[in-house]
């Protein structure tokens, strides 16, 4: 069992500083390749930071973080949930591609990750935190060593990760055995990737940052939720603010850690958030319609930073970059092999941004789970429909951020161009979920499947015990064809 705390981070750092007395954190050399940390919220909307200008949250880690380096006021997430929006980072491609095009999906094992081909660049590679890409669902767990599709198959040569989302005190698996790991999640895991920085001094490295906040359950500690009990905020409200209130807590453990190593300068840190925010906070999408699950701004705008002192200066964008563009923009940075990516890849590199210019955009923005959309520049193109006849709906987020005045009518040739675009990125998904943008031309390997819930697993059911002396007072689950039957029931019940 380890035991993380404030007092701890604290004392981390000071020792981290004192193993970096000899580093300068004011220097980076000349023409070495960047340090790369990928950071990613659990459903925190785009409405969540002080920047953006919540009501009650206050967020000076990332305030800070977006003023010193290059702020997206339009990122977005490849999808409105977040397995899909994960595989979407790890591949730059669309996430009906890669196996892992819903919920609690599966990732095909044939992708070629970000994390395998910086491996093959030089770089130590680590994930820490929610992981979510091996088809288990349920509450988050640790990822088992005997799990196919763990992180490790996936290019990372060292992990502490967890199926699903966490909050306090968490059960988590180190390169697949199981541990507890008591404090709060996100400074839990910041603080495992410090160390994991810090074991190789010199050695350029990768590390994956993948919160479990402020995702439900919503358990906070009392200290972070207080501030919101005494605005008046309520229950799931304050809590979801509250995880909040930790996770940007620990995003200063992160830029202190670096700072104290004397990495900061060069290294990049891309931040976003893996969809739109939750109902239980009204202002989660700030000024935009929809939530979570939705293809309105609100369900797929997030926030995204990119901070790297020694290469970009601060600045303010409003062009539209997506969750699918941090691969082939790091390939493109770092000069990668070709084949670091499949040959179908629907992300674009955006370096020119970097460099304070805007990139050309060879294509419009795509999205294909849980309805349709596509986004070129200022226009959005939506389809409203449930049904299996499509509804074309055109607006100009420019002029209607909220996504309330349909324009289509005025615009018959853009609907027109942009509706035969969606339809060729959605014949070639088709293909690609057949493997055939594989070497293969087929899927093999682990094939994919719907997701299993962790407890119905029999990796997981022999470990009860072991659960059970790692944390004391946990409780085995109920079987799930027994809450299925307990559901219909109370739906029986309901509708009586």
């Amino acid at each position: 069992m380890v035991q993380v705390s404030c007092n701890f981070a604290i004392c981390c750092l000071f020792a981290l500083v004192s193993l970096s007395a000899n580093a300068d954190p004011g220097q980076s050399p000349e023409g070495t390749r960047p340090n790369i940390i990928l950071v990613m919220s659990d459903d925190q909307g785009w409405g969540q930071t002080g920047y953006n200008g919540h009501p009650y949250l206050k967020t000076p880690n990332l305030d800070a973080m977006a003023a010193n380096g290059l702020r997206f006021d339009r990122f977005y997430a490849a999808a409105s949930t977040c397995t899909p929006t994960r595989a979407s980072i790890m591949t730059g491609r669309l996430p009906g591609r890669t196996g892992a095009g819903a919920i609690g999906a599966r990732l095909n094992l044939q992708e070629r990750t970000i994390a395998q081909a910086l491996k093959g660049a030089g770089y130590r590679t680590g994930h820490f935190g929610k992981w979510h890409l091996n088809g288990v669902s349920g509450n988050g767990m640790p990822v088992l060593q005997e799990d196919q599709l763990h992180p490790g198959h996936f290019g990372f040569d060292t992990w502490v990760s967890v199926t699903n989302y966490f909050d306090l005190d968490p059960l988590m698996g180190r390169n697949g055995k199981s541990e507890l790991i008591e404090g709060e999640s996100s400074e839990i895991i910041v603080l495992e990737a410090l160390e994991f920085i810090e074991e190789e001094p010199g050695d350029p490295f990768f590390a994956v940052i993948w919160y479990g906040s402020p995702h439900f359950p919503f358990r906070a500690s009392e200290e972070d939720v207080a501030p919101f009990l005494a605005q008046g905020l309520e229950g799931k409200h304050a809590d979801q603010l509250g995880e909040l209130v930790a996770l940007d807590r620990s995003v200063g453990m992160l830029r202190e850690g670096l700072r104290a190593l004397g990495v900061a300068e060069n290294t990049l840190i891309w931040y976003c958030g893996d969809n739109g925010g939750l109902k239980e906070d009204p202002d989660s999408g700030g000024i935009f319609q929809g939530h979570k699950g939705s293809l309105y701004e609100g369900g797929i705008r997030v926030p995204g930073i990119i901070e790297w002192p020694a290469a970009v200066e601060p600045a303010i964008t409003d062009f539209p970059v997506s969750t699918m563009d941090i691969m082939p923009t790091l390939v493109d940075l770092l000069e990668l092999p070709s084949d670091s990516q499949l040959g179908v890849v629907d992300g674009e590199s955006i370096v020119d941004l970097l460099h304070g210019k805007e990139p050309a955009r060879s294509h419009g923005i795509p999205f294909l789970a849980k309805g349709s959309a596509l986004i070129e520049g200022k226009y959005k193109l939506r389809n409203i429909s449930s049904g299996r006849n499509p509804e074309w709906h055109l607006y100009d987020l420019e002029a209607d951020p909220g996504e309330t005045t349909d324009i289509a009518a005025q615009n018959p040739e853009r609907v027109t161009r942009m509706v035969a675009e969606l339809e060729e990125f959605t014949a070639s998904v088709e293909e690609s979920r057949l493997g055939k943008d594989y070497p293969e031309g087929r899927i093999v390997g682990v094939e994919p499947r719907r997701k299993t819930f962790w407890s119905e697993i029999p990796a997981y059911q022999k470990r009860f015990n072991t659960f059970e002396k790692l944390k004391p007072g946990w409780e085995r689950p109920t079987p799930r064809a027994e809450q299925l039957k307990v559901r219909e029931e109370r739906k029986s019940k309901n509708s009586e």
